[in-house]
């Protein structure tokens, strides 16, 4: 059948008995009402209805085709319960893309979160590309930069994180501390862009010349064991650093050191229970990370 609308107006008519109260269900004129009956019957080649002063009765035809989309109509009921149940239970799958670098941090929030929902299943991306969630790719996204711009997004801050320029001990045991005048007497970690996003990165690529970078990597954690390796001085985030004692501070931070932190979530979403009760648990969760 192509045309459902027909089929649960006859539905309506055989329930209620009448034209006028499908019309009252239905929230249509009663003129719709006749209209779907007739052209339903046409196509059909059979009287569905008998019509008499009282109302309308069902045919055998018609009760047949009834029985059918009766069926129909309390499967249509149930699936709508459910679907909007969903909305109102934190379960299901919830998917987070968030930098990479923060993994240490994220994971055993992600962990505490399930501990309360014991149904929910989290699938974590740590990727540089920008997901788009209005095409359901992510439901929160931790971003890190500039402000995120993307219509239809809803963006609020969640901590502003500090680099650390650093070099392991053996390092240093090498080449010596990094002084304001041997800097091309040095050797960096960098990012592999060619025009960096972030803005520790920017520094870098203005202040160090491109013949001293001896190590390139396209992630902060992939950066951090390069600098833990001894091939050169680079960035790690200050919490991060407090992780180990290998690493020595070489410079002391500047403004530009920094990197706002973000929770990006779709508005089609946002109000949905799993969404806000993951939002609300980081917004918490953050406050004891060692971040600030």
């Amino acid at each position: 059948m192509d045309n459902w609308d027909e089929v649960r107006t006859a539905f309506q008519v055989a329930r209620l008995g009448t034209v006028s109260g499908a019309a009252e269900a239905l929230g249509v004129h009663h003129a719709t009402v006749i209209r779907h009956i007739d052209s339903l019957e046409s196509r059909l080649g059979a009287k569905l209805f008998q019509r008499h002063a009282r109302g309308y009765t069902a045919t055998e035809a018609g009760q047949d085709l009834l029985a059918v989309a009766g069926q129909a109509d309390d499967q249509f009921t149930q699936l709508a319960g459910r679907i909007k149940g969903r909305g109102d239970e934190v379960t299901g799958e919830l998917i987070v893309t968030s930098v990479g670098d923060l993994s240490a941090l994220l994971v055993p929030t992600i962990a505490r979160f399930q501990e309360k929902h014991g149904d929910l299943r989290v699938r974590l991306i740590s990727d540089a590309r920008l997901f788009r969630l209005e095409y359901g790719e992510a439901h929160v996204a931790i971003r890190a930069g500039k402000l995120p711009d993307q219509p239809d997004n809803i963006v609020q801050p969640f901590f502003t994180q500090t680099l650390k320029l650093v070099a392991s001990k053996s390092y240093v045991n090498r080449f010596g501390m990094l002084e304001g005048d041997n800097v091309a007497a040095h050797r960096f970690v960098g990012t592999t862009e060619e025009t960096p996003r972030a803005p520790f990165f920017r520094w870098l690529h203005e202040t160090v010349p491109g013949s001293a970078i001896y190590f390139r990597a396209s992630s902060m954690v992939a950066a951090k064991e390069a600098v833990l390796a001894g091939i050169g001085i680079g960035f790690v985030a200050s919490w991060d650093l407090d992780r180990t004692d290998d690493l020595i501070e070489m410079l002391p931070p500047l403004e530009d050191w920094t990197a706002k932190i973000w929770l990006v979530t779709h508005m089609d979403l946002h109000r949905t229970a799993k969404v806000q009760s993951f939002v609300r648990h980081l917004k918490s969760e953050v406050k004891t990370w060692p971040v600030y």
